[in-house]
């Protein structure tokens, strides 16, 4: 389960855009149409690329109380906790891995 999140979150962020995109909104929350300025992309393909982000649920959005038009879209930060959780395990891995093969390497040279 955790790794069917990891790889929605890297599959997600291969975009080059949907990465500006969460950088941005690592800022603070956002309209789509600040986004799309900020980025370069038109209103129809920051859509996409919002709509996209939404599923995968790096981002979540909310509606101005006032104006339902208007969606401000702020990031979502539980798929970052669960990646950077499966990092420390592979961290820890090549840790011992590489401890394992310091203490062969030093049990050669003795």
């Amino acid at each position: 389960m955790v790794e069917d999140a990891v790889d929605r979150f890297f599959e997600v962020l291969a975009d080059p855009t949907r990465r500006q995109v969460v950088q941005l909104l690592g800022e603070g929350p956002r309209r789509a149409g600040q986004l799309a300025a900020a980025t370069g992309a038109s209103s129809p393909a920051m859509s996409r690329h919002l709509r996209i982000l939404l599923e995968a649920g790096l981002v979540a959005d909310e509606r101005v109380p006032d104006d339902a038009r208007v969606r401000i879209f702020r990031l979502n930060p539980e798929p970052v906790v669960a990646v950077q959780a499966w990092l420390d395990q592979v961290q820890a891995h090549w840790r011992d891995q590489l401890g394992s093969f310091k203490r062969h390497i030093e049990q050669k040279e003795s």
